[in-house]
């Protein structure tokens, strides 16, 4: 007995010890054969009007559905420290605290679907640094505001259909790829999950980058349901997404007057940058490392869509050189470009191609020298400069080259370098020596090449063509040659002056070109590069797909005619033998026509009574007719009276 006393004492002990579990809620503790486990709990009871207070603290999953609730209160869940998993559903809530998750940093999953909230608490997320799992749907949200878009970065599943939205912020959708500029991984389990369907979406500029995403293919966004449809304007009024197409929105687009700048140090630059778009798009200058600029930026816009803006740089100075990054921007999109600045004035020494190098005979570098790039066009300079007060020689600004060059077949023809330019820096030997040498070697210049022309472009192929002043016809000749402001990728071929042609091959279709003539032994003082673009192949085929289309028209008109025409001469043809194998019933069908005589009844007084009588009557030709093939026996006739005129009958 007493041993039987000493069970139940401690079987309530054991009772006092497990968590306390609320009233109107069930608690269920699953433990793993290691003897740990999770807790969850369901407090689904229709009398409810509050968030459970005592809910025990080790609880990992915590699921409030179809209750009276109607609002969550601040720091509802702030001893749940182990709560993952909170589905508060299908109940009556209309108002959520800002501070409502308080605590709760290792929630992953939220769940607030099938509610009445307008207005949700997005800076409360930043309380769940964990959270990954977003659910307001069927709830009466009527915007998501730009300020919610550093609180969704990390959320990879949020569904908010079923709301009243009509619109998303383009800021908020930059956040998801391929709009982020995040990579893609390509991998199924990183894949984020947008729920956005029945929604009352207005299709217009704001939201272009959603219908643009919703177009897209292979990208790391699933729609839930991929047929998103307007629901304004009256003319995209139940259009998919995937079909709506957008008036008056266009995406930014940022044009530089120059992509490499070098200034002296101590100069003034302006640096340029144009954007066209519509709405107009707002511009901002950062240096491509992210870094702030501080400089006095002015910015215009003279119409509609178009506005420019000039970064104003005084005194440059070494620390200033770098890529300066110019972005456009509006609801439509973004785009942004690069200017690079050097600043020239503490290496003075320039080396444009390493075979235009002269060396003394004891290996010590003599003249160098370096060909100003050739200008083509009209260069609008976008910078002022000034040489400061210095010992040192004045380094020459060049011109900005443009970043775009249009270039057509036979636009590689030699031009000379502007007037007033000079050539590079020249680089002196350390002794009066080898100056002396480079005199010498510059008197003997007048033997150069001259007249070089790039002609017969093709998408691969082009050739270069140069005359000679001076020079021996063996001597040894480098062409360089190289895609436009990509030095790096230089491909030279060997040959002798006296050819005066070289085929080059291997070429990239519609790229522009430098290519540069460096005799060896020589030094020149003239320019001696030009540039030319190859052919586009996509001309020629679209061309033959124009004529194919037009060909194929033509075969479709003719076709039914040729058809036509066939149908006609075989009719003539069976025509032309049926006729003739009815020629002679038609000559037996002429010679029916007989002349007869017709007889008629007529009342005559014979002794004075009446008596009908037979008169003979000869037949005029208008009366003649078809007799058939019995008609001297069926042939009746009908009486009548003398006014009227006989009938015959066959």
């Amino acid at each position: 007995m007493q041993r039987l006393l000493v069970v139940q004492v401690l079987l309530c002990c054991w009772r006092l010890v497990q968590p306390f579990c609320p009233s109107q809620c069930t608690c269920v503790f699953h433990s793993r054969s290691d003897g740990t486990g999770t807790r969850t709990v369901l407090c689904n009871d229709p009398d409810m009007s509050d968030i459970p207070v005592n809910v025990p603290v080790d609880t990992v999953k915590l699921r409030v559905e179809k209750t009276a609730v109607r609002r969550i209160p601040t720091e509802a869940f702030y001893y749940l420290t182990e709560l993952q998993y909170l589905w508060i559903t299908y109940n009556s809530i209309t108002s959520v605290d800002p501070g409502s998750f308080y605590n709760l940093k290792v929630l992953h999953e939220l769940r607030l679907d099938g509610n009445q909230i307008s207005t949700f608490p997005w800076e409360a997320l930043r309380e769940m640094p964990s959270l990954r799992t977003l659910d307001l749907h069927n709830n009466r949200l009527t915007s998501v505001p730009v300020e919610a878009a550093p609180y969704l970065v990390n959320i990879t599943y949020l569904d908010i259909s079923s709301n009243r939205l009509s619109t998303l912020p383009s800021d908020l959708v930059d956040i998801w790829p391929p709009f982020s500029g995040i990579v893609p991984t390509w991998n199924a389990s990183q894949k984020i999950v947008l729920g956005l369907q029945d929604n009352l979406w207005y299709c217009d500029c704001r939201i272009s980058k959603l219908i643009e995403m919703s177009k897209m293919t292979n990208i790391p966004v699933v729609l839930m349901d991929p047929y998103l449809s307007c629901s304004g304007p009256e003319n995209l009024s139940g259009v998919l997404f995937q079909r709506a197409e957008l008036d008056q929105c266009v995406k930014p687009s940022v044009m530089t007057s120059a992509t490499k700048i070098t200034s002296p140090l101590g100069s003034n630059v302006l640096l340029r940058c144009d954007a066209t778009g519509y709405p107009t798009p707002t511009m901002l200058w950062s240096k491509a490392n992210g870094s702030a600029v501080n400089n006095t930026v002015v910015q215009e816009s003279p119409g509609e869509g178009v506005r420019w803006s000039i970064l104003s740089l005084h005194l440059i100075e070494v620390k200033d050189a770098g890529v300066y990054r110019c972005k456009a921007k509006n609801v439509a999109g973004n785009a942004e470009a690069f200017i690079t600045l050097s600043v020239a004035g503490m290496d003075t020494t320039t080396v444009f191609l390493s075979s235009s190098m002269t060396k003394k005979p004891d290996d010590s570098p003599g003249l160098i020298t370096q060909s100003p790039p050739p200008v083509t066009g009209t260069v609008v300079p976008i910078f002022t400069s000034f040489r400061p007060t210095t010992s040192k020689a004045p380094v020459t600004t060049m011109p900005p080259v443009p970043s775009r060059m249009n270039l057509g077949p036979g636009g590689g023809i030699q031009r000379s370098p502007p007037a007033g330019d000079t050539p590079a820096k020249m680089q002196q030997g350390k002794d009066t020596k080898g100056l002396g040498t480079s005199d010498k070697s510059r008197k003997k210049g007048s033997s150069y090449i001259k007249d070089i022309e790039v002609v017969e472009e093709t998408g691969d192929t082009a050739v270069v063509l140069w005359t000679t002043e001076g020079l021996p016809s063996d001597t040894p000749l480098s062409v360089v040659y190289f895609p436009y402001d990509t030095e790096d990728n230089k491909e030279m071929l060997e040959t002798q002056v006296g050819l005066g042609k070289l085929l080059l091959e291997n070429l990239l279709p519609n790229q522009v070109y430098t290519v540069c003539l460096v005799a060896k032994g020589f030094v020149s003082g003239k320019d001696q590069c030009v540039n030319f673009s190859t052919l586009d192949p996509s001309g020629d085929d679209s061309q033959n797909k124009w004529l194919m289309i037009a060909s194929g028209i033509a075969c479709a008109l003719a076709f039914p005619l040729i058809i036509l025409l066939l149908y006609k001469i075989v009719s003539l043809y069976c025509k032309g033998r049926t006729s003739r194998n009815a020629g002679t019933d038609e000559d037996l069908s002429k010679e029916t026509y007989v002349k007869f005589e017709t007889l008629t009844m007529k009342q005559r007084t014979l002794n004075g009574q009446a008596n009908d009588l037979w008169a003979r009557r000869q037949t005029q030709e208008s009366e003649r007719m078809l007799l058939c093939s019995r008609s001297s026996i069926d042939s009746q006739m009908t009486y009548k009276s003398d006014s009227s005129r006989s009938e015959y009958l066959c």
